[in-house]
């Protein structure tokens, strides 16, 4: 039944996401996406797309809504939260909802309904689930055990915040 709760105010949140989306692209912010994050009806983060205007690809709306959330709570969890952005997230958001351990995500327009708008990120999509060796990108590896020695090491820490 604690479930039944939050979902009722489903609509308003996911409004506000879509309001924070036509606000940024309207003033040249970045792309048409908002997203925010709510923990107990609140509000506790927020994020439009920022891409051009910061010149950085990883400033999606999900990802400005968890670092806002984030240093907001003084946290690195979003645990017991639930993100609302105003398009289905794209697999590099939907990474950085896993590892903020949001609970939930509602999302109102589709990955396919952004590739009608020229944001298609379906090829990525494709390229996920690929070995390393099949990816389009070119990959090499190099340095592994000096690499892996950093995980010897780092479980060996005994002043380390676990995450």
């Amino acid at each position: 039944m604690e479930q039944e709760a939050p979902k009722k105010y489903d609509n308003y949140f996911i409004a506000a996401a879509i309001e924070l989306a036509r606000e940024g692209m309207n003033t040249n912010v970045g792309g048409p996406f908002g997203a925010i994050v709510v923990k107990n009806q609140e509000i506790i983060g927020r994020g439009q797309n920022q891409v051009t205007s910061s010149h950085d690809p990883t400033a999606h709306a999900e990802v400005v809504a968890i670092r806002d959330a984030c240093q907001n709570l003084n946290t690195f969890e979003l645990r017991d939260c639930t993100i609302y952005t105003s398009c289905e997230p794209c697999p590099m958001c939907l990474g950085a909802i896993y590892w903020a351990r949001i609970d939930r995500v509602v999302f109102a327009a589709t990955r396919h309904d952004a590739a009608q708008a020229n944001f298609d990120d379906e090829w990525l999509y494709r390229e996920i689930p690929l070995a390393w060796e099949e990816r389009k990108m070119d990959y090499q590896q190099i340095g592994q055990s000096e690499a892996t020695k950093l995980f010897e090491d780092w479980n060996a820490k005994s002043d380390k915040t676990p995450y």
